[in-house]
């Protein structure tokens, strides 16, 4: 159903395209006998050239998991409420991305901080191609600012950890043994600590073989949050082996950076106005919009860069 409703989209593409293509020439007939300005004509031109670049741009998304929803799964690094109220502005800057580009999402575990902010929180971003545009946010974001935490205004600097994982769909197959996985419940909390419920409805799941854990407190039902940390173990289980295939195939350069603390690969500098990718080296001096989830240039040009 999934590569029908695509086939579908490339249709509509192309029919786009070709309608743009006719009015262009019909404009330029028009023009010639004074019944419309070379302006009208410019703009369809504009909107044709557009098309054609934001297909060429969706061209680089041609790995399989490309296609799929995403989880982003955001950690503070060290630095207590500074670290956490940059992990939750992280989850703003995501959660007004997906909303502009008309991804359903929603928050699937939070542990907030002890004073301010998140100290972890995972997102589903729901829609075609997700995890093909957010694949490039995966690593450590930097943040560099004057501290509303610091009574002398001090410049600090704090790092949280970005994790993107495809969403494994039912076109994936993914094994998962129970005897390999053990199961935790626990209560769900909410904003401010409030309890969500008063019943163990929350949930971890562990991954004996391969140590991977994860929680789930997006349903009040204890059943529906088993079913959603079992398909987001399924999602991390499934990037572990697109991880082997890429060593296998050599693809992850030398030159590219780990993602590890101190080799981050975006720094926010908002007392400078700048906002800049390490590895792209692609540069927004409006951090505001940024933070506000324009994020198009920074993944753009990922995808450009990324062989």
């Amino acid at each position: 159903m999934k590569q029908l409703k695509l086939d579908k989209q490339k249709v509509a593409i192309f029919n786009n395209l070709n309608t743009l293509i006719e009015d262009i020439e019909v404009l330029q007939e028009f023009v010639k006998e004074g019944e419309a300005q070379v302006e009208e004509v410019d703009g369809k031109y504009e909107q044709l050239v557009n098309l054609l670049e934001e297909q060429e741009f969706k061209s680089t998304l041609g790995d399989e998991q490309d296609k799929l929803s995403c989880y982003i799964e955001i950690n503070a690094g060290a630095g207590g409420t500074e670290a956490c109220d940059w992990a939750e502005m992280l989850y703003r800057m995501y959660l007004q991305y997906g909303e502009k580009n008309d991804y359903n999402v929603s928050e699937v575990n939070r542990t907030n901080g002890d004073v301010a902010g998140v100290k972890s929180v995972t997102l589903e971003i729901d829609g075609d191609y997700a995890y093909g545009m957010l694949k490039g946010e995966n690593g450590i974001h930097r943040l560099v600012r004057i501290s509303p935490f610091n009574a002398q205004g001090k410049r600090m600097t704090s790092f949280a950890s970005v994790f993107v994982h495809p969403v494994v769909d039912d076109s994936i197959e993914i094994e998962v043994n129970t005897a390999d996985i053990e199961w935790d419940t626990f209560r769900a909390s909410g904003a401010g600590g409030q309890h969500v419920n008063k019943t163990d409805s929350a949930v971890r799941v562990r991954h004996l073989p391969s140590g991977i854990a994860v929680e789930c407190q997006q349903e009040r039902s204890q059943h529906l949050n088993r079913e959603k940390a079992l398909k987001m173990l399924k999602s991390r289980l499934y990037e572990v082996e697109l991880e082997k295939k890429a060593a296998e195939k050599n693809a992850i350069e030398s030159s590219k950076m780990k993602n590890e603390w101190g080799s981050q690969i975006r720094s926010y500098v908002l007392d400078d106005r700048r906002v800049k990718d390490h590895r792209t080296l692609h540069e927004n001096r409006n951090t505001d919009a940024v933070l506000n989830g324009d994020l198009q240039g920074f993944i753009k040009a990922f995808l450009m860069w990324n062989p």
